[in-house]
């Protein structure tokens, strides 16, 4: 019923403003589902929450930085950019259910952009994610964390949160593409994720890695993105090493954001449109 009233909005839509229309239908039947199934959120809300307590109070005694600091808001700021990611399981799980459903095939055979269907799954995520990166802002509040730099420096890391996380759900809309099972959406997307996250600077510094580990932590853009929120929001940073990738880490995240839209936004919407031939 639900599809059949969003396929009567699209078909209704002036043509004028068509697109961004078809988006926001889309993105809201993604949202509106999650009051009805709320573990659907548990990726992009929950986890980081549960990183955060666990951290702080069971591992945290046990965790200096180096050159001092409090470990607390060197670990908050970590895990804003922990959060980033959280939006891949969601989307990608999503977007293969959708796939074996037929939602995609059907919504494949309205007069809409090639780009909607999937560009409305991300908008969706990035409104989920605001609710992750508020919780994870309360609680470091709680346990310690503060934005300590400009308003600009503050919000300027949100908004680099965003646009990486808009950047890393078109990887998981693709994922979801190719994989078509739910099922093994989420276990390639997790098992991805968690030797990134804990391979990169998001809970300890870098920097005491033994060689070979340490330079692939470097070159994570995890590492480059925590290293980023650490510098705007003013918290401690740890010693970092002499690299690009960490001496630049706001302009190295910007470059990763833009590097990954360029292949799997093209990837795709190259897949989704030769699922219907």
């Amino acid at each position: 019923m639900e599809d059949a009233r969003l396929a009567a909005h699209v078909l209704r839509a002036p043509r004028i403003s068509h697109s961004f229309h078809e988006v926001r239908l889309l993105a809201g039947r993604s949202l509106r589902h999650i009051p009805r199934i709320p573990e659907k959120a548990f990726g992009a809300v929950l986890l980081p929450l549960v990183f955060v307590l666990l951290f702080a109070y069971v591992f945290g005694s046990a965790i200096q930085v180096p050159g001092g600091g409090n470990y607390h808001a060197y670990l908050v700021s970590g895990i804003f950019a922990q959060t980033m990611i959280g939006t891949l399981p969601g989307i990608a799980v999503g977007v293969a259910s959708d796939n074996r459903s037929g939602l995609m095939d059907r919504l494949r055979t309205l007069p809409i952009a090639r780009g909607s269907v999937i560009a409305g799954r991300t908008v969706a995520e990035l409104v989920e994610l605001c609710g992750g990166l508020l919780v994870v802002a309360l609680c470091g509040l709680i346990v310690g964390w503060s934005p300590d730099g400009s308003v600009v420096e503050t919000a300027g890391a949100f908004a680099l949160l965003l646009f990486m996380a808009f950047a890393v759900t078109w990887a998981g809309v693709w994922v979801g593409l190719m994989v078509r099972d739910p099922d093994g959406a989420d276990g390639i997307v997790m098992s991805i994720i968690f030797p990134a996250m804990f391979l990169s600077g998001i809970f300890v510094p870098v920097a005491g890695l033994p060689d070979g580990l340490r330079q692939i932590a470097e070159l994570n853009p995890l590492t480059s993105l925590a290293t980023a929120m650490r510098q705007l929001f003013h918290s401690p940073t740890g010693p970092l090493p002499d690299v690009f990738t960490l001496q630049h880490p706001v302009i190295t995240s910007l470059i990763w954001a833009v590097v990954l839209m360029a292949i799997f936004v093209p990837l795709a919407i190259r897949r989704y449109q030769r699922m219907g031939r």
